[in-house]
């Protein structure tokens, strides 16, 4: 039967009175779907660019879940500020030779200031302390990095050559003049230069010859990076060496290594590093209560002093922390006041004493911080964690920054100074400010810090650990590279990073079978 039939045999059953209200039938109209915007690339890039140059005291969001080495984080931070302190506290003043105050003892040549005094002296020059610092939290944290072996290299080498090669390419093309080093008559020998120093300071195996200067000099802060990686093989091959050791042998032989370090070859960097190992390893073993019985028989003979025993150890760091460093010479620390009787102390194989005392500041503090509730909570503070996230980039810039901007504010504000300064003759004295206060805090050092110097220095450290570092650790390409435009070229070496992360992928799983039977043994 038709449908047209059907419908004739249905009519009927409709009242006559209710067909004329029947409505005739329409076509159904679908409604038009909302148009679909399209980020162009124009809206890429300015997206990018603001996230990259807005600084994180306009961005809010909840705090982070802290994990239980979140104070490491503030920690390392915090020892990245005071390397930039006590380099703007020593370059500002120049001039007045204030080296010889700040990095020797109180009392030396019978100079009596605040800033020199002991404990006050670390916030002021504990940059070197910092540094010491930073290795043996480098020692502490690998032994959660064990596929990062890899990496390192890339993690470490990366930042500094794209920071370096901006800073140099800087000069040529905004023509802007600095101290030290020479610059080269072209940009075109600039980067020649800049590349025969560069393959020597990254091949850590070489130490001497035309290519491997003691630093590089577009940024000699940066001499601490080869020391880094080699810890860092220090580390991870003490870690698979170990591996069929037992807890007690591990232990004994990373003490040894410690020795043999500071004692024998007069490397206390790296028993730095190996300290930190160390203290990784015993923290493992306290969670699964299989310390020595040596610590557990402490921990009753101290009974309720243990408080005052982990302030009395960190109050000892402190103190060393605190070591003059202007001389090398053992002479000159014995007449030092308050390190005469230290000085016996430091072993006969020692070049350079101030590295002895700084690894015994830097365990000491690295320990006991733990330990006293309110300096880890402080370490854990916002303002710490930010200083941690930021801290490799921090450590790049901050001489460039100061190098640059930080010697035409001084200059302008009245730190005077009679060489380097050719090409800064015009900025001498425009904004004079008063000098009065305690030498380390004048209006003339501080005024210039707090409104344009750390503020700008921060920013640049946040952009360059947005633009360089954080994408130097991911190990996955990040969002801008799977976006289209101009971000993706820009970020482009961080798909380079995955690509060599993923041939890596099949020896890393080996890596981390050992390292867990290291860390579980």
């Amino acid at each position: 039967m038709t449908d047209d039939v059907q419908m004739e045999q249905m009519a009927p059953l409709v009242p006559p009175e209710l067909a004329r209200h029947q409505l005739s039938p329409t076509p159904t109209t679908i409604p038009p779907e909302p148009p679909t915007i399209v980020m162009g690339p124009a809206i890429h890039v300015f997206k990018w660019f603001w996230d990259l140059v807005r600084p994180a005291l306009l961005t809010s969001g909840p705090r982070r879940m802290l994990g239980p080495t979140a104070y490491l984080d503030g920690l390392r931070g915090w020892a990245a500020f005071m390397v930039y302190w006590q380099h703007h506290q020593v370059w500002a003043r120049v001039g007045i030779s204030a080296e010889h105050i700040f990095e020797n003892s109180w009392g030396w040549d019978n100079r009596y200031y605040f800033c020199a005094f002991p404990f006050i002296r670390s916030l002021f020059t504990g940059g070197h302390c910092a540094v010491a610092v930073f290795f043996v939290i480098s020692g502490r944290l690998n032994e959660s990095l064990s596929s990062a072996l890899f990496r390192r290299w890339l993690r470490l080498y990366i930042p500094c050559i794209c920071t370096t090669f901006l800073y140099l390419t800087m000069w040529h093309m905004f023509d802007i003049w600095t101290a030290y080093p020479k610059h080269q008559s072209t940009w075109i020998d600039e980067v020649w230069n800049w590349y025969v120093e560069l393959k020597g300071f990254s091949f850590i195996y070489r130490s001497t010859g035309p290519t491997a200067p003691p630093w590089l000099t577009y940024n000699f802060h940066l001499w601490s990076i080869p020391v880094e990686f080699r810890g860092s093989i220090l580390i991870y091959t003490s870690m698979f060496a170990f591996t069929r050791c037992t807890r007690s042998a591990r232990n004994w032989l990373m003490l040894i290594l410690v020795f043999y370090f500071i004692y024998i070859v007069d490397t206390a960097h790296y028993a730095m590093f190996t300290v930190g190992m160390l203290y990784s390893d015993l923290d493992l073993q306290e969670k699964a209560g299989d310390l020595p019985k040596f610590f557990y028989r402490a921990r009753h003979v101290l009974g309720r002093s243990r408080k005052l025993f982990w302030y009395l150890i960190f109050v000892i760091g402190m103190y060393l922390s605190g070591v003059p460093s202007l001389h090398n010479d053992i002479p000159s620390l014995r007449r030092s006041p308050g390190w005469h009787y230290l000085s016996y102390l430091t072993p006969e194989t020692t070049l350079d004493f101030k590295w002895f005392y700084l690894f015994w500041a830097s365990a000491l503090l690295v320990i006991s911080i733990p330990r006293i509730p309110w300096l880890k909570a402080f370490f854990e503070t916002r303002f710490c964690q930010y200083l941690g996230r930021i801290s490799f980039a921090l450590y790049l810039v901050h001489g460039p920054v100061l190098w640059t901007l930080g010697d035409r504010v001084y200059l302008a504000v009245g730190w005077t100074r009679t060489d380097n300064i050719e090409g800064l003759k015009s900025w001498l004295n425009l904004y004079p400010i008063s000098p009065a206060g305690p030498l380390g805090m004048e209006l003339r050092f501080i005024i210039p810090h707090l409104v344009i110097l750390l503020p700008f220095t921060l920013w640049l450290a946040e952009i360059v650990t947005k633009l360089f570092d954080e994408p130097s650790i991911s190990t996955k390409p990040s969002r801008a590279t799977r976006s289209h435009g101009l971000p993706a070229a820009l970020h482009g070496y961080g798909a380079i990073h995955f690509a060599l992360f993923r041939i890596s992928e099949g020896l890393e799983l080996k890596l981390e079978y050992a390292t867990e039977k290291f860390m579980l043994r």
